[in-house]
């Protein structure tokens, strides 16, 4: 049961009718892997997809994506409490205002089609006030939204986001931080169940052949089970009364940018 693939076009049925309960799935790290995001970009069903700037594939996959009805997100990088590498892209704790901004504005620039942003790790710079006060006044200027991957549960980014009234929501299930078909069973069991409870869920999966093999399998189903699969924007229209995010010329177009060749 496919609800909507954004929010331009949304359903005009009346809000009063009652909803099905309705997931989302984003699919981090994008634009590594070719073979895995092909197959994700060719699913029937409106995933979102989040894009790694800079990555070899980045740029194909997310073309490819928006032509078969996909929605595309920066997924950005930004520091973390293990001092794993971020890549180009990278937002840390350590840059100033004019270096977050102008990182994170090439970022989005060199994602084609991009609508929305979430991290990618940032255990530590999600829990600071100060650098996400600034990505944030910086995301606010575009007509995108922002997705607090919660990656540490003290995570200030989404109350940030709100604050500036960037549109903004929080992931409620990782599904494959186990890579065993069995996991990624209970992972999105757990997202159905969640969806039942509350009327909406998100998810949150990667290009592991494991997940990809699960979704061509299960997503079909979903129907059966009265479930609805919504890309983000989408799912942010069933949780706001089917309002539109921004006002038409509300926001700043995002001007494309080539990407470099990282």
């Amino acid at each position: 049961m496919t609800l909507w693939s954004g929010a331009g076009s949304v359903s005009a049925e009346p809000a009063r009718k009652a909803l099905p309960p309705t997931i989302a799935i984003i699919i981090d790290d994008m634009g590594h892997n070719l073979i895995e995001g092909e197959r994700l970009v060719n699913l029937d069903h409106p995933l979102t997809l989040a894009f790694l700037p800079y990555r070899r594939h980045t740029d194909r996959l997310a073309r490819l994506a928006h032509d078969r009805h996909k929605e595309i997100m920066l997924h950005a990088p930004m520091a973390n409490t293990h001092n794993y590498g971020l890549g180009p892209g990278g937002l840390t704790q350590d840059m100033d205002e004019q270096s977050i901004t102008s990182t994170l504005r090439r970022a989005l620039q060199s994602i084609p089609h991009v609508q929305g942003v979430n991290n990618h790790m940032g255990s530590l710079l999600t829990q600071q006030l100060q650098p996400m006060d600034w990505v944030m006044k910086e995301l606010y200027r575009y007509p995108v939204y922002f997705i607090d991957s919660r990656t540490i549960a003290s995570s200030v980014a989404g109350d940030v986001a709100a604050a500036y009234q960037v549109p903004t929501m929080t992931r409620d299930v990782f599904l494959d931080h186990e890579q065993t078909e069995e996991f990624v069973d209970q992972q999105f069991k757990l997202l159905i169940k969640r969806a039942r409870q509350n009327g909406s869920a998100i998810g949150i999966g990667h290009p592991h052949t494991v997940t990809v093999d699960y979704l061509e399998k299960h997503l079909p189903e979903l129907d059966r089970q009265g479930i609805a699969i919504a890309t983000v924007s989408g799912l942010w229209a069933v949780r706001n009364g089917n309002r539109e995010m921004f006002a038409e010329g509300e926001k700043q177009a995002i001007r494309p940018a080539f990407a470099r060749k990282e």
